[in-house]
């Protein structure tokens, strides 16, 4: 019995469930080793991105170094109290990645900077910043870097002329708001006036202002000498004699702190915006794969079995599918009908009355006329409540069929 038992389980093994899962296995882990080649291999490209000390090609160490040569004075900030210690009239703020500060840390910014009569430049604020750092600057679809003419009155981007610039574009309905290098109607370099307090607008020199670029590219080693990139960097960021380079950074104490806003950045903000779409599109992907492999083509067909099962396996196997799925009606309906089959045979009752409760329950009382068991319910009954209740009918089901037998 143990033997028959063991042969006949449907639950699957340890090796069967490996067997069936290590493909999904073998996907996931060629999905992280992917993942962390790519990382790997961008964040080695990525070195010291705007770092005004470094050289490689994505650092902007070679700006630093004009600027200098110009009589700019830099410090580099990585906290945002750093950042603002030095603000004042003379003084250039460059913010290198604005998006990437919290709510908090933009609106300590903003109010550090509002009426300093600095500048302040951001490269490539987007929708999670410009709307505190920019009041009333809004950003429409980013386009893509390319060489572009300058297309306004800005003193400082006419000497330039054309550079490499794309990025955010912005739109703004302030006045005092110079737009250029556009793209389809809207600019990727916009300047915002803020008090003026010299006489000499020409040179926009003595007002406080407030610079985006779209895109830093400008800024970057390997573009510097490409066309007036590098007269448009000197001209926004050394006009004034000290200039604050700041790197936001992650490990930045201000980031934690404020007044318990929870709009900052938490640990989606920090999951970079192109894995969490590669990520929705898995999961799309696997929502496809479960409907095609789930599909229904057609009824059932019935076909014959390549080999031959003895009835016992067939019977044990239906009822540990049936025990499985607590399908205590589906079991009982089956139960009740088999005997309603071999009943009518020895009653004289036709196959097609077999189960007609009043054709079979009346043959059944006229060959028993003393039996005590409620005929009706036991052939033609609701579904047992539970396990016992469907042991008992099954007990009932075989005494009935052996007195109808006997007598």
């Amino acid at each position: 019995m143990n033997a028959t038992t063991s042969s006949t389980s449907v639950s699957p093994g340890v090796r069967q469930i490996w067997t069936r899962g290590r493909g999904l296995l073998l996907a996931l882990v060629i999905l992280l080793a992917a993942g962390t080649a790519m990382a790997a291999l961008r964040s080695g490209d990525q070195h010291g991105r705007l770092d005004p000390r470094s050289a490689d090609r994505f650092g902007s160490r070679a700006t630093a170094e004009l600027l200098k040569d110009s009589g700019v004075s830099i410090d580099v900030a990585t906290t945002l109290t750093e950042a603002t210690a030095t603000t004042g009239p003379d003084t250039t703020l460059l913010v290198t990645n604005p998006d990437l500060l919290t709510r908090d840390q933009q609106r300590s910014l903003r109010d550090a900077t509002a009426a300093t009569g600095g500048r302040t430049v951001l490269l490539g604020a987007g929708p999670p910043s410009v709307d505190l750092l920019a009041p009333g600057v809004r950003t429409n679809t980013p386009a893509p870097v390319s060489a572009r003419a300058p297309g306004c009155s800005l003193p400082a981007a006419g000497r330039a002329g054309t550079v490499d610039i794309g990025g955010e574009r912005y739109l703004t309905t302030s006045p005092d708001a110079d737009g250029c290098y556009m793209s389809d109607g809207l600019p990727t370099l916009l300047r915002i006036a803020g008090t003026n307090t010299g006489t000499d607008t020409d040179t926009d020199t003595d007002a406080g202002d407030t610079v985006l670029l779209g895109s830093p590219d400008l800024l970057y080693n390997d573009r510097l000498d490409k066309r007036g990139n590098a007269s448009l960097a000197l001209q926004l960021l050394g006009s004034r004699p000290h200039l604050v380079w700041y790197l936001p950074s992650l490990g930045d104490a201000a980031a934690s702190g404020g007044s318990g806003d929870d709009s900052g950045s938490g640990f989606l903000d920090l999951i970079p915006s192109g894995w969490l779409w590669g990520t929705f599109q898995l999961f799309l992907a696997a929502v496809l794969a479960a409907a095609w492999r789930a599909r229904r083509l057609g009824p059932l067909v019935a076909e014959q079995l390549p080999v031959a099962i003895r009835a016992s396996e067939s019977t044990e196997g239906r009822a540990r599918l049936y025990r499985r799925a607590n399908a205590r009606d589906r079991a009982a309906a089956v139960l009740r009908s088999a005997t309603r089959d071999r009943l009518a045979p020895l009653l004289g009752v036709s196959a097609a009355d077999a189960h007609s409760p009043e054709a079979l329950v009346s043959a059944v009382s006229a060959r028993l006329p003393d039996t005590t068991l409620d005929l009706r319910t036991l052939l033609f009954g609701p579904a047992p409540a539970g396990d016992t209740a469907l042991l008992r009918l099954a007990d009932q089901l075989d005494a009935l069929e052996r007195e109808v037998r006997t007598s």
